[in-house]
């Protein structure tokens, strides 16, 4: 989607171990009219009629996922760091390292919020290695609910987790993939 490489090529920043710097725009400060043009972006790659639910990983993909799940008329699920109190009954739990926070994590989700009735759209905001996207997956497939897709809207290409999700043949689709970085410049895959 070029809208969202120009904006990354104009406000994006490349950090040491190849992080790139999103947060102006996407992940902390968040531009909702940008998200609502990517949630349009989404549509014309899934069919969000058959979609109940979307769900994403605590917390900088709340924001995208939010716009989607309000632009499709379903709700938001996004899965927990940490359970809390005022979690009832039984979960369903992921282990997933995050390569970002270099730690350990366990999604939990409320069996009370998804069930085998569920078709779920997973939205995040970035995709790396696949870890906390295998992660979410984990956690439709405990609940026995059907992976209707999965919306990235920026891709670390180089480091293999799109595709590992693209040769299992899940419905897939990144808006920005980032073939390569050199130094502060960044390489874009093209459709």
């Amino acid at each position: 989607m070029q809208l969202l490489q120009d904006r990354i090529r104009r406000e994006g920043r490349v950090l040491p171990g190849e992080i790139i710097k999103v947060d102006g725009f996407l992940n902390h400060r968040v531009d909702t009219q940008l998200l609502g043009a990517l949630a349009d972006e989404f549509a014309k790659y899934f069919d969000t009629s058959k979609i109940t639910l979307v769900l994403t990983a605590e917390a900088s993909g709340i924001a995208l996922a939010t716009v989607c799940a309000q632009k499709y008329g379903v709700p938001l699920l996004f899965a927990k760091k940490a359970k809390s109190d005022n979690i009832e009954g039984g979960l369903y739990q992921s282990d997933v390292f995050s390569y970002t926070y270099k730690k350990k994590f366990t999604y939990i989700v409320s069996q009370e919020w998804l069930s085998a009735d569920d078709h779920v759209l997973i939205i995040d905001d970035f995709m790396a290695k696949g870890n906390a996207m295998q992660g979410l997956v984990d956690l439709v497939n405990a609940a026995g609910a059907t992976l209707e897709g999965i919306g990235v809207a920026v891709e670390k290409g180089f480091q293999g987790g799109g595709d590992l999700f693209r040769r299992l043949g899940v419905p897939y689709k990144a808006l920005a993939v980032i073939d390569r970085v050199d130094g502060t410049d960044l390489f874009f895959r093209e459709d």
